[in-house]
């Protein structure tokens, strides 16, 4: 048996390869001739899964180390006989750490108390639904839009995409790229609706490129019409809109769900699929070699006279910083598959450990806890 391995997937080496002849190869340049004689494929966006690369070819499997899987052509796939999986959830917490950041670092930049803005979430998946949480958590009062969702439990909960426009100060979107039916993502937020947004409105992308309108955006930002944006996905990736970088509050590549917790889920999930697909005896391994964070594991902040939303920004910072990556592909954004290629370790909150001073009665740790932080006194 033989698979393709995008060379990218981290504590992949050296695990399938007891079973099949594993050739790892950069996901944007697997090519047709490459998997002709594959029976499976286990990549990452930057592979795209269509006719062009699979007509004709052997693969019976096609598994991905992501939650998105627009790069997937699933109907053809289906017609052909092809299976494939993705790693539903696999970076969630990420995605919630990353926007923690970024939520935490306009808030001290432009001065604004999380008790007194609201924060519409579009799309309340694995992914919405953690963000929607910790944002909770640090003050914002909360509006979910999820028209699906919606549907199959009731409305209870759950408002429209005008609603969240009208009401929200800073709006989030955490769908996937959809470009048929009546829940459309395709560009989602194009110029009509950015036109219904205002200029104290702030708009935020960590889901597919495609569902902003990188030119109407950039145009809105130029007209004034919202407050700022801060993308993480891009149309076009990697060749990015410079102009438009140079607008927003924040530009990262691609890297929210970048933490090396999110990116071992996902291999191991795919190494699952491929042994319970091909009935290999891999069908319960789970990476256990994810190394220690960068910053200290245990740290200490003084609670002090501080309010438990304070305390918990503290600690959000501690494991990670926005900023440094928006520099870093301002730096240079020819960069940006490179910083991706070699993005350093982020981990989540559950590696690290809080001990809280003087938190008297207590609330900051319960905060903490809840987000998923491990606290002792």
């Amino acid at each position: 048996m033989k698979i393709i391995c995008d060379s990218a997937i981290p504590f992949l080496k050296g695990v399938i390869e007891p079973y099949a002849y594993v050739s790892y190869l950069p996901g944007s340049e697997i090519t047709r001739n490459d998997v002709l004689d594959a029976d499976a494929l286990v990549i990452r966006t930057r592979t795209h899964c269509d006719s062009r690369l699979l007509e004709g070819t052997k693969v019976r499997f096609i598994a991905t180390a992501t939650i998105g899987y627009d790069h997937i052509d699933t109907v053809w796939c289906k017609e052909h006989g092809i299976t494939w999986t993705n790693a539903p959830g696999c970076n969630s917490w990420s995605v919630q750490q990353y926007m923690g950041s970024l939520l935490v670092s306009m808030s001290r930049r432009m001065g604004f108390d999380f008790r007194q803005k609201t924060l519409g979430v579009i799309g309340v998946g694995n992914v919405g639904g953690k963000v929607a949480r910790l944002a909770a958590l640090l003050g914002f009062r909360i509006l979910l839009c999820d028209p699906p969702r919606a549907r199959r439990e009731g409305g209870n909960g759950f408002v429209s995409i005008d609603e969240i426009i009208g009401h929200s100060d800073i709006i989030t979107c955490h769908v996937p790229l959809t470009h048929d039916g009546p829940d459309a993502t395709f560009h989602l937020f194009d110029s009509h609706r950015l036109a219904s947004m205002n200029h104290n409105q702030i708009l935020i992308n960590t889901s597919r490129g495609e569902v902003v309108d990188c030119a109407a955006l950039k145009q809105a930002l130029k007209n004034g019409s919202i407050r700022t944006a801060s993308l993480d996905v891009w149309e076009n990736e990697p060749d990015i809109d410079r102009e438009l970088m140079d607008l927003l509050y924040t530009a990262t590549p691609h890297i929210a769900g970048y933490s090396t917790d999110g990116k071992a889920t996902g291999t191991s999930m795919c190494v699952r699929a491929l042994g319970d697909f091909f009935d290999l005896p891999c069908r319960d391994w789970e990476s256990s070699e994810i190394p220690q964070p960068v910053q200290p594991a245990l740290f200490s902040i003084d609670a002090e006279g501080k309010q438990p939303q304070q305390v918990l920004s503290e600690a959000i910072l501690h494991t990670y910083d926005i900023m440094h990556d928006d520099a870093m592909l301002r730096k240079d954004a020819g960069l940006f598959e490179n910083i991706r290629s070699s993005y350093p370790i982020r981990r989540e909150f559950p590696a690290f450990t809080v001990k809280v001073l003087n938190d008297s009665p207590g609330r900051a740790a319960v905060f903490l806890r809840e987000a998923g932080f491990n606290v002792t006194k």
